[in-house]
């Protein structure tokens, strides 16, 4: 990937099949990014290691990933992801803002129709994340549900 920083943004290109990272919240990567970047890891081929060195109880969405089929590990501060093909679809929950953010990313990447429910944490801190991602031609809608849920982002 190519990572080009731009005022108050990123802009990620991916410029051919992903390979294996070692990433270190304490050196020069975002703590606020792991959990996108270990989503994108699962992708990659090879084994990542990315160590959170910041806050504890950091890895409380490997669970989520690993109903989509990925390969994690995590010991402590530790996250050994093994790269896999693909996700597969299956209902997942946010369960922070920023995990958030990786399982609509998880979701964009899955074979088939997958499910988003705890929207409100992504919500609070994405602005129209779901139109925005509908504007770069993502299949990607809120729906409404009947239980006490509220809404859930339906991807695929």
């Amino acid at each position: 990937m190519e990572i080009e920083e731009q005022d108050d943004n990123l802009l990620v290109r991916r410029t051919g099949a992903l390979k294996r990272q070692c990433e270190n919240t304490a050196i020069g990567f975002p703590t606020d990014m792991q959990p996108q970047i270990v989503a994108v890891l699962c992708l990659a081929q090879g084994t990542s290691v990315v160590t959170e060195s910041v806050w504890d109880n950091r890895y409380r969405y490997v669970d989520e990933l690993k109903r989509l089929g990925a390969h994690i590990q995590v010991d402590g501060k530790v996250a050994v992801v093994e790269g896999i093909d693909h996700f597969d679809s299956a209902p997942i929950q946010a369960c922070d803002l920023r995990a958030g953010a990786a399982m609509v990313i998880v979701a964009l990447a899955a074979h088939g129709t997958t499910e988003v429910s705890c929207v409100n944490y992504i919500e609070r801190g994405y602005e129209d994340i779901v139109g925005k991602l509908r504007a770069l031609g993502a299949n990607i809608r809120v729906e409404e549900v009947s239980d006490d849920t509220g809404s859930v982002i339906r991807v695929g």
